[in-house]
């Protein structure tokens, strides 16, 4: 988390900022009430990921309403990225590496026990699904980042 929280966007690689977008993206189609499936639909679709979506969006449903905590998004076109943001990419990174046990940790403090498996479980297979489209979910980091 602390790899990415409050860093430009454009320290994202680009598969670290489809990421950053679909996040935003689902967020600010939920909170308008809109279907984010429909919302976000084309966008994976041109980036031949639309297999993803499915799992993408029980992740996120499943965090966005069994959260133990309010959680916040920074606007669309926010050049930072948010504390919650930051977490969630961190969470992507991990499942990508095959932190699974750092995923089922992070996210016993953000959802109820009951729920952990099933968001992990989403995420493992949103991320797989994601890899096989060519996305390197192993991979997003900031680029920048010093030692």
């Amino acid at each position: 988390m602390y790899d990415f929280i409050d860093r430009p966007v454009t320290e994202l690689d680009n598969d670290g900022r489809f990421l950053l977008w679909a996040i935003r993206g689902w967020v600010h189609s939920a909170a308008k009430g809109s279907c984010p499936l429909r919302t976000l639909g084309r966008a994976f679709a041109s980036f031949n990921a639309a297999l993803v979506l499915p799992d993408f969006h029980m992740a996120m449903s499943l965090v966005s309403r069994r959260a133990t905590e309010r959680l916040s998004f920074a606007p669309m076109g926010c050049p930072r990225i948010a504390e919650h943001e930051a977490l969630l990419l961190a969470l992507w990174r991990d499942v990508g590496i095959g932190r699974r046990e750092n995923v089922r940790a992070t996210l016993a403090h953000v959802v109820p026990s009951d729920t952990v498996a099933a968001v992990a479980q989403a995420l493992c297979r949103a991320s797989a699904a994601m890899t096989v489209a060519g996305f390197g979910m192993a991979l997003i980091n900031p680029l920048k980042i010093e030692d």
